[in-house]
């Protein structure tokens, strides 16, 4: 029992390295070409944040650093959005609707290309 264990583990481990999950290597590979790019990201209850894009866990929660929120004012006031600086937060992905990184079109097309695989 404890020899098929090991050799089931050590299948898996091969697995990883020789490539057999090119899907999620080229998933990886995309999201390290996002790292430390500025991000915009906008959440359901209409706040957005931009900031510094650092992380994204497995279950797709953004993390970004150096970020400032934008909400929009309900009363009277010269500027129609408040902005506040907050830092390093964590958004998690079932809030999130929408999200835009700064790219160029070659990256933003790249980007797409990886939606449409899925």
């Amino acid at each position: 029992m404890e020899a098929e264990n090991q050799g089931e583990t050590s299948s898996m481990q091969s697995g990883v390295s020789d490539g057999s999950f090119p899907d999620v290597t080229s998933s990886v590979a995309q999201v390290k070409k996002l790292l430390l790019r500025r991000m915009l990201v906008g959440i359901s209850d209409g706040r957005f944040f931009l900031g510094t894009f650092y992380c994204l866990d497995k279950q797709g929660n953004i993390i970004l650093q150096d970020t400032v929120e934008y909400r929009s004012t309900r009363r009277s006031s010269p500027s129609p959005m408040e902005q506040r600086n907050l830092g390093l937060i964590l958004i998690p992905s079932s809030c999130r609707i929408s999200c835009h990184v700064d790219c160029s079109i070659e990256e933003q097309l790249s980007i797409l290309s990886l939606q449409e695989r899925k």
